[in-house]
């Protein structure tokens, strides 16, 4: 009965008082294919990757940090086939209000987008149907509420936007959280980029879609000796078949 109380006790807390250590963590939506850090975005070659489903994901550490991953699919309502991706990074510090408020401030440099309309123009011209750009949009939040999901056992949280409106629920995926570092990332005075730039960047941010972890490793001489083994065994099966 005390444990059931303490449980109670604690589960309110959580629910009527937001902090900031209950926020810390990566949290994925339920595709749980979209995650922070370097899986999503490449600020060396400033490749935006695709995830295999479309989904969002935040992190938070407990110093005031955060990451966002954004995947989202919009449907063409002229056209169902031609549906209109987006991709999006930011990251930035956030501000917990004490009206239970959270307020994100993204590092404006370091923001991206990749959106992409495949039916936008009948064109080969990669560039006109996709738009690699910066990408600033400060975020509030009314509240958020961190619990446990009482259907699949997980850390959930529950983040609600400036209308109040429920933003589809986030599970925890690590702790601590997986992020790339929290400082400026690709700082620059620059306004604006090249358009051959920019067009380089849409092209290696699709071809990108592709790229794997996975390592290649074909050894030929392996593959000869288990060619020339098999052989053999299949030989020396047929000529005991044969005498029997």
């Amino acid at each position: 009965m005390i444990q059931l109380l303490i449980f109670f006790i604690h589960l309110t807390s959580i629910l009527c008082d937001p902090n900031m250590g209950e926020l810390e963590g990566t949290w994925s939506s339920k595709s749980n294919t979209v995650f922070t850090g370097p899986g999503f975005y490449d600020p060396v070659d400033e490749l935006l990757i695709e995830p295999d489903l479309p989904g969002i994901s935040y992190s938070f550490t407990k110093d005031g940090h955060y990451e966002e991953a954004l995947y989202r699919i919009t449907s063409n309502p002229i056209n169902h086939s031609c549906p209109v991706a987006t991709l999006s990074y930011q990251h930035g510090t956030y501000e917990l209000l004490s009206n239970g408020s959270l307020v994100l401030t993204p590092i404006a440099v370091d923001g991206r987008q990749l959106l992409s309309e495949p039916c936008g123009s009948q064109t080969k011209n990669m560039a006109t149907n996709s738009l690699y750009s910066r990408y600033v949009q400060p975020t509030w939040f009314k509240t958020f509420q961190v619990y446990v999901d009482g259907y699949q056992g997980r850390y959930t949280l529950q983040l609600f936007q400036f209308d109040g409106s429920k933003m589809q629920p986030l599970y925890l995926a690590y702790k601590p959280p997986l992020m790339l570092p929290t400082y400026a990332l690709n700082p620059t005075d620059k306004a604006s980029e090249t358009s051959s730039t920019l067009r380089k960047r849409i092209k290696r941010s699709l071809e990108n879609q592709f790229r794997t972890t996975a390592i290649k490793d074909f050894n030929t001489s392996n593959f000869d000796f288990y060619y020339y083994l098999g052989i053999t065994i299949l030989g020396g099966s047929a000529i005991v078949a044969f005498f029997h």
